[in-house]
């Protein structure tokens, strides 16, 4: 059997990642492909733990290299229990979020450096790298104002708590962003840089183009 397909979406939190992996699960389907989705952190029961440790409020202060172990404890954990099974199984597996984050946002944000995270991945992850990441990059201020929004809402619905990051100053943002064009310049061959505040529609497009090419590629 060969083996399956691993696509990640990157990005800040306002984005459109959610709105756009779940148009493209849905995209698949209609093409006789049933994905694999998760995220990151969560996507298993032990990730989801860890997910409600690190991205609730009330979890600060968190030392930069706590946070960074607690990604990669979250990600083996999803790695072993969902995404190898199914790339094993031949299955495509959308993964919202992968170590690109981590890079982007403890090795930029927090200033950790990307030598650290990508030695971690390697150690812990198995160096199990997509075969696509769709790199999501509108402007700065419409990403930030639209997660700060959401995350309000939710709250308010859901009483969850998930907006530890979104506390940040702008700066810290600034690093992560700016940490993601780097990622996307250093290998262009995995990620497809999606950028500027465009509509749903085409960012959708620009995805179904990307993921049509790598796919037919692959089989």
């Amino acid at each position: 059997m060969p083996r399956g397909f691993l696509i990640t979406l990157e990005g800040l939190d306002g984005s459109g990642k959610t709105t756009q992996i779940k148009r493209l699960a849905g995209w698949l389907q209609r093409r006789g492909i049933d994905p694999v989705v998760t995220r990151q952190p969560g996507g298993t029961a032990t990730g989801d733990r860890i997910r409600a440790l690190l991205l609730d409020s009330g979890s600060c202060p968190m030392a930069p290299m706590t946070e960074m172990a607690l990604m990669f404890a979250d990600r083996a954990q999803a790695i072993s229990e969902v995404i190898e099974p199914a790339l094993a199984a031949g299955r495509v597996v959308l993964c919202d979020r992968f170590t690109d984050s981590t890079e982007a946002y403890q090795g930029g944000g927090r200033q950790l450096g990307s030598q650290s995270v990508l030695e971690l991945h390697r150690l812990v992850c198995g160096d199990l790298q997509p075969d696509l990441t769709l790199l999501l990059l509108p402007s700065l201020e419409s990403s930030l104002a639209r997660a700060r929004a959401r995350n309000e809402r939710s709250a308010a619905q859901t009483g969850k708590d998930e907006g530890r990051f979104e506390t940040e100053k702008e700066a810290f943002f600034r690093r992560v962003w700016e940490k993601y064009r780097a990622i996307a310049a250093r290998e262009p061959a995995r990620v497809v840089l999606i950028e500027g505040n465009l509509t749903i529609d085409e960012v959708q497009e620009q995805i179904v183009e990307a993921v049509s090419e790598r796919l037919v590629a692959a089989r």
